[in-house]
């Protein structure tokens, strides 16, 4: 009876001292995905800070792209008004696409592709993109683990008792986003 005795104890330790292990598993990845949102946010920011400024350097010589600076600051403003992923992840790519096609067309005007403004704007904006994309990366692997935890057995159990629930990855669905911008190299292309 004494043997039967040590050993329900250790099989009830052993279980409860699992529970804590899936718990703090469940807590580490719910912060990984906060993280990730909020390296996502830092970035954005960053992005809304550089566009007002990037689009007043690009309408000094584009007076006539009236439209795509209307776009982006409609998209900018919407983005900044969405509260939830589901809401600025749409928009957020609707922006990219948007500031892609302004970059594009700063092609056609030779002297803003020579303006050190600009140029230091598209080199900051492009450094900019590259930590927003590094950022969704982050955040769709923590995403993901996140997901796969608190979907396994007997994760699953445990993380529906304490209201865990799937998290929605950042995805592309704008088409404008997965397209490439044509680059013009100007009439020197090919001459060596």
């Amino acid at each position: 009876m004494d043997n039967f005795f040590w050993f329900l104890l250790a099989a009830v330790a052993a279980a409860l001292l699992y529970l804590i292990y899936i718990y703090n598993s469940l807590v580490r990845k719910k912060a990984h995905v906060e993280n990730g949102l909020s390296q996502i946010d830092v970035q954005l920011k960053r992005r809304y800070d550089l566009i007002p400024n990037l689009v007043e350097t690009v309408k000094a010589y584009a007076v006539h792209e009236r439209g795509i600076f209307e776009r982006i600051a409609a998209l900018r403003s919407a983005s900044l008004s969405a509260t939830t992923l589901e809401e600025t992840a749409p928009i957020e790519n609707q922006l990219t696409g948007a500031l892609k096609s302004l970059l594009a067309v700063s092609e056609n005007y030779p002297e803003l592709k020579a303006d050190r403004n600009f140029l230091a704007l598209q080199e900051e904006l492009s450094s900019t993109e590259n930590k927003i994309a590094f950022a969704r990366q982050y955040y769709n692997d923590a995403v993901r683990d996140h997901n796969i935890t608190i979907s396994v057995f007997p994760n699953n159990i445990l993380s529906a008792r304490l209201g865990y629930s799937s998290r929605p990855l950042w995805t592309v669905d704008d088409a404008a986003e997965r397209e490439t911008v044509p680059v013009s190299f100007g009439e020197d292309h090919g001459k060596l």
